[in-house]
């Protein structure tokens, strides 16, 4: 009597090769969007060592302590207008993103994404490195950190248009809104080991906390050069060639279908059939032809607009806490600068959990304006109880509108069906909706370094106003377009 197939093994090879491929592609983007965010997260930690709490700490008596500056903080950032200053290095990453963005999605249509998404990641990587090496190189001026974050924020907007552009050619949109939350919590899971990794170094040799990161960060740029396969038709074309399979053509089902999905990402590698039904049977995929769109063309597809200033409210609150929370639980609490980077990543831990259910719940509904809009509200009471349980709350109710927008509907209104079945809109049109979101972002820290010193509730005034606005400007934007 022979023994049944064992059950691992029969669940292995359930899966359709496409569905490896699929599944890989997927991890891939995943790690390579977590370094991202990885490399970006050190400098809110490390703030609290720039400018210490030296009235706990012992003065020399022979230092010669001047009105501006103390004797335990690194210079320049010893001055009184510490906040500021830390508040001009934010926005020369993230006005410098911001810019970018614009253009980085335009490039990302025409150029190949593993080539595009290697070199981000690599240069990336260099610039991190390079702010972290100014602790070892004795460093002290505000012009070589600001050149370092303006030129780090221009090359990481190589990442977002070129991940998402990469899951969207590979998932159809049946359930994007929950694939897409469990994949975009990335970002989260990004901020968490950021802070991490920064907390062990922060203490001792805050240059560290850069200089590991960077080589994270490095490291996934060559992973990504060898084996990212940034769509099916590349994959189809390649295993169709007579070496590789002695002159028989390998064909694949376009994920999509292998997934029964109604609406197939890629228009144009759908086939119909006589009832206007999607085809299940496996399909050669035909090269698509079309032209990259242009700026002004994506600007003008329905929702594009509307949700792009939606997510500069939205950003501008998510990246407010991304870079001033830590700096915040310190003053407050009164913890260490590693104790306040640990606490900080109950933040990134609710905005996991906000990001999946956002996906799931607007996948039920169909409403991921209203899922958006239910969330942003909610999170306002909770920003002046900033405690445990509650920074996980405050995190998934931030974090899900944020990465709802820029993953499932970025998708969506990416191939929207005005487009008639071009698939070459996506990483333009997720570039158009960043880059504004990003403006946001810029002038979240930058209003938080000016209305910090007037007291943390005043900061948290402005984000609930920013709440607000952004379900205003969702609403009121499309009122406005669909009656024009």
């Amino acid at each position: 009597m022979s023994s049944a197939l064992a059950p691992g093994i029969r669940l292995l090879t359930s899966f359709s090769r496409d569905s490896w491929y699929r599944s890989f592609i997927l991890l891939l983007t995943f790690l390579f969007y977590t370094a991202y965010h990885l490399s970006r997260k050190p400098i809110s930690i490390v703030k609290s060592e720039l400018h210490r709490n030296c009235s706990t700490v012992i003065r020399p008596a022979d230092l010669n302590i001047t009105n501006n500056a103390t004797w335990c903080d690194w210079a320049p950032f010893g001055k009184y207008n510490y906040q500021a200053l830390f508040g001009v290095l934010d926005n020369c990453f993230l006005v410098a993103y911001a810019i970018g963005m614009f253009f980085s999605g335009i490039f990302g249509e025409r150029l190949p994404l593993r080539y595009y998404l290697s070199v981000g990641m690599l240069s990336s990587g260099l610039f991190t490195s390079l702010f972290g090496l100014g602790f070892y190189w004795n460093i002290h001026s505000l012009g070589y950190y600001a050149f370092i974050q303006v030129m780090n924020g221009l090359v990481q907007t190589t990442g977002w248009p070129a991940v998402v552009a990469c899951v969207g050619n590979w998932f159809g949109k049946g359930k994007r809104g929950f694939i897409m939350g469990v994949w975009n919590s990335h970002t989260s899971v990004g901020n968490i080991l950021g802070s991490l990794i920064a907390g062990v170094f922060v203490s001792s040799a805050w240059g560290m906390s850069f200089i590991v990161p960077g080589i994270i960060i490095a490291s996934t740029g060559i992973l990504c050069f060898f084996f990212l396969v940034e769509s099916e038709f590349l994959l189809i074309t390649d295993t169709s060639t007579p070496h590789s399979t002695g002159g028989q053509h390998t064909h694949f089902c376009p994920g999509s279908c292998l997934h029964g999905e109604a609406e197939p990402l890629l228009q144009n590698h759908a086939v119909n059939t006589s009832n206007g039904a999607i085809s299940t049977e496996p399909q050669e995929v035909v090269e698509d032809h079309t032209e990259a769109i242009s700026f002004c063309g994506a600007l003008s597809i329905p929702g594009v607009v509307e949700f792009s200033l939606c997510l500069l409210f939205a950003k501008l609150v998510s990246y407010t806490f991304l870079y001033w929370l830590p700096l915040y639980i310190s003053n407050v609490a009164h913890f260490e600068a590693k104790e306040a980077g640990d606490m900080s990543t109950l933040f990134d831990v609710g905005g996991i959990m906000g990001g999946i259910m956002a996906g799931l719940v607007s996948d039920y509904t169909g409403g991921r304006a209203t899922t958006c809009c239910i969330m942003l509200i909610a999170a306002c009471p909770f920003y002046f109880y900033l405690y445990a349980g509650m920074l996980l709350v405050c995190g998934g109710l931030v974090n899900g509108p944020y990465a709802l927008i820029t993953t499932a509907v970025s998708a969506d209104l990416g191939t929207h069906e005005s487009l008639r079945g071009n698939s070459r809109a996506l990483s333009t049109v997720t570039a158009i909706i960043d880059g504004t979101g990003s403006i946001g972002a810029a002038l979240g820290p930058l209003l938080a370094g000016l209305i910090s010193p007037t007291g943390w509730n005043n900061v948290f005034y402005m984000l609930i106003t920013a709440d607000i606005l952004a379900c205003l400007v969702r609403n009121t934007t499309f009122s406005f377009l669909t009656s024009l």
